[in-house]
């Protein structure tokens, strides 16, 4: 059962394995806690360090054979909102402020997934090339995206009752806000540096941002490991539709993700953690803009959705799932 021992070989992964003991911990109410601090500074080695390996792809790169994955992307970064926002308004009657949050989130990227994704591909013998990083910037922008369609839906609404619409679209504001977003400014920042790095330079900065990686990763999942837990109990706020929600539109994003991305040519590790980044919900970045641009938004829909249902669903099942569709559709094309 190729699947099964593919799901078997996820979850026996060391920071699967952190994350599950995070998740353990906070079921039991344990006395365990990362300082916001350390959780905080987790989060930036991380993604400099994605962002600096992520570089040195790009430079190594065909710049201008990247072009059909980068409008792919594009494609993605409108597609998927619009799909959160329309399914959650119409099947899950939510107002425009919690669709447009949620289609943010499931239109941004869990860094947690993708670098699991990574770790997967990896471990199974078919490692994306670095410059999947670029696209994990590139989706960011979908946040920009929901906050316009919500922007344009409370215009018409409010011109339909016949009121001044008070919700002015700022394009530039919105802009901006997602570019000085630490997940940008980290990740951007990064791949230029790491994109700019010699081989004998990146060998004397090697030791910290590559060799210590996977350590610091095992701690930032297992930080979220509690963190979903104590997501999870919010349950009943988001009832059983949600409970669907976090765990079908992963699939579909990421069976979809999959596919397109071996239409335009990519392999299996590259595919399959193309299809990751569809299938995952920010829980980082997403959050904070919601909060700015949307207070009538409820956190405890949106974070309870991405980080206590699709985060565990993902790291759990969904990636099995989407590396074995990988390796069936490749087979098949």
């Amino acid at each position: 059962m190729p699947g099964f021992d593919l799901l078997i070989a996820n979850l026996i992964q060391p920071i699967i394995l952190a994350f599950i003991l995070g998740a353990i911990a906070g079921f039991l109410r344990s006395e365990l806690e990362l300082p916001a601090a350390v959780i905080s500074l987790l989060a930036i080695y991380l993604l400099f360090s994605i962002g600096l390996e992520g570089g040195r792809g790009l430079a190594q790169a065909d710049l201008g054979g990247l072009m059909p994955l980068i409008g792919l992307t594009l494609l993605m970064v409108v597609a998927i909102p619009l799909l959160v926002y329309s399914v959650t308004r119409l099947l899950g009657r939510f107002d425009i402020s919690n669709a447009a949050a949620l289609a943010a989130h499931y239109g941004s990227v869990s860094t947690a997934t993708f670098f699991s994704s990574l770790t997967l591909a990896t471990a199974m013998g078919t490692p994306a090339a670095g410059y999947m990083v670029a696209m994990v910037v590139l989706m960011e922008f979908a946040i920009i995206f929901s906050l316009l369609i919500a922007r344009v839906a409370m215009a018409r609404e409010l011109a339909a009752s016949n009121r001044a619409s008070r919700n002015q679209i700022r394009i530039g504001e919105l802009l901006l806000d997602t570019l000085r977003g630490r997940g940008i400014i980290l990740l951007g920042g990064g791949m230029l540096i790491g994109f700019l790095t010699s081989d004998a330079q990146w060998q004397q900065i090697k030791p910290f941002y590559d060799d210590l990686f996977r350590g610091m990763l095992m701690l930032f999942l297992l930080e979220m490991g509690m963190t979903a837990a104590r997501h999870i109990r919010a349950f009943r706020e988001v009832g059983w539709f949600m409970l669907g929600f976090g765990t079908l539109m992963p699939v579909v994003n990421g069976i979809v993700g999959v596919t397109l991305a071996q239409l335009i040519g990519l392999d299996v590790g590259g595919s399959f953690v193309f299809g990751a980044l569809c299938a995952s919900a920010s829980f980082i970045d997403a959050p904070a803009a919601c909060r700015a641009s949307l207070p009538e938004a409820n956190p405890g829909i949106y974070l309870t959705s991405s980080l206590g249902i699709t985060l565990p669903f993902n790291l759990l099942l969904g990636l099995p799932l989407y590396y074995s569709y990988a390796l069936w559709l490749y087979r098949v094309i």
